[in-house]
């Protein structure tokens, strides 16, 4: 871990950068709002945490009603239940012995739960849960629509949690319905009408499961962009929404309910060179940035666009020469993709008004095995 780049009571014109920065209003006025949405449902939410990494934001979310959270990996799992979150899904299939035991271990500390999509790592997790002494609840993954991970929805589906269910080692839970793709279609109608067909397929698979004698008590998925579409279907009973809490340039495209959650994550970095009058750099680069889903966005500043991230420097492109833009001024960036934006970085800054209010550390920063 690196020191953080401020203390808590510094100004905010005073962090060191770049850093990540937490909007503490924003974040918190984004938490309360889906939080509202979900009061009084029978649709539990689980947000993801592969969108924040950090226990201390999953346990802001619990508190808000959440029934615990999702995870991509095993060890962001285990950084989740040793930061005291107690209910994990691991929405994702976990392979190979090492990773399986690991699993199989946490599940003995805490409620943890598992994907799969093929007969093999079923027997697997059978096999470690019954070495462990734990039954794993199990979720089936079915595909639908982001031809990602996934058995296919139907009678596919119906085999592999039939074998799930035959398991001495593991119980059949419900399926993992979550549409990737779909979350980013900036067309509201359209997204709409792609959530219409993958829920169609979900519909079905449940159906064909109780004809078989399975109870499908969870249908877990959806995200920032679909959740509502989900929820409303009567047949979601966990909505897995991530990138809601903070947003990003990329999110705030999208047409419709995503663009109500307001941007509460910031890269703050400094003016480090005016080179010319047209163009300035600042001191964040590729390493501070995930430009996978576009530049960031200054904000604040229409008369400034950043242009190119190389290593250590963004290129600023100002549109008035004339711009009052000096060195060792400090711009806020919002990240184009929230997500592995904040997997660069060990601390969250959480600032409220002009001064830092906490230090988060990043607990599942690089967690990829």
């Amino acid at each position: 871990m690196t020191r953080p780049p401020a203390d808590v009571g510094t100004l905010a014109a005073d962090i060191d950068t770049p850093a990540l920065v937490v909007d503490l209003d924003a974040y918190e006025r984004n938490l309360d709002r889906l939080a509202r949405d979900f009061a009084g449902r029978a649709v539990r939410l689980r947000p993801h945490s592969k969108t924040h990494k950090c226990p201390v934001v999953a346990l802001h979310q619990v508190a808000r009603g959440a029934v615990g959270v999702c995870c991509q990996k095993v060890s962001e799992a285990e950084a989740m239940v040793y930061g005291g979150v107690r209910n994990v899904l691991v929405s994702n299939e976990i392979v190979g012995p090492g990773k399986i035991a690991r699993l199989v271990g946490l599940a003995k500390q805490a409620e943890v739960a598992v994907c799969v999509d093929d007969p093999d790592n079923v027997r697997q997790l059978d096999d470690a849960a019954t070495a462990f002494g734990v039954r794993l609840p199990v979720l089936v993954e079915i595909n639908i629509g982001m031809n990602r991970c996934g058995v296919e929805p139907g009678e596919p589906a119906v085999a592999l949690a039939k074998l799930v269910a035959g398991c001495r080692g593991l119980r059949f839970a419900g399926l993992q319905a979550y549409h990737g793709r779909a979350q980013h279609i900036q067309d509201l109608a359209k997204r709409r009408e792609v959530m219409e067909t993958a829920i169609d397929h979900v519909r079905d698979t449940v159906e064909r499961l109780r004809r078989s004698g399975l109870a499908c008590e969870t249908v877990s998925g959806a995200g920032t962009g679909t959740y509502r579409f989900e929820a409303a279907s009567g047949l979601y009973t966990e909505i897995q929404a991530g990138s809601y809490v903070f947003m990003d340039v990329d999110y705030k495209r999208v047409e419709g309910f995503p663009a109500e959650f307001e941007n509460a994550l910031f890269v703050l970095a400094t003016v480090m060179s005016r080179p010319a009058p047209e163009r300035a750099v600042v001191d964040a680069g590729l390493k501070a940035l995930a430009v996978d889903s576009g530049m960031p966005v200054v904000r604040g500043r229409s008369d400034v666009e950043f242009q190119r991230a190389s290593d250590e420097h963004g290129l600023l492109r100002l549109g008035d020469p004339a711009a009052k833009l000096r060195v060792g001024d400090k711009l806020w960036l919002i990240p184009g993709h929230c997500d592995p934006t904040i997997n660069l970085y060990d601390w969250y800054v959480a600032v409220r008004g002009d001064r830092v209010e906490a230090v988060w550390p990043i607990t599942a920063r690089g967690a990829v095995l």
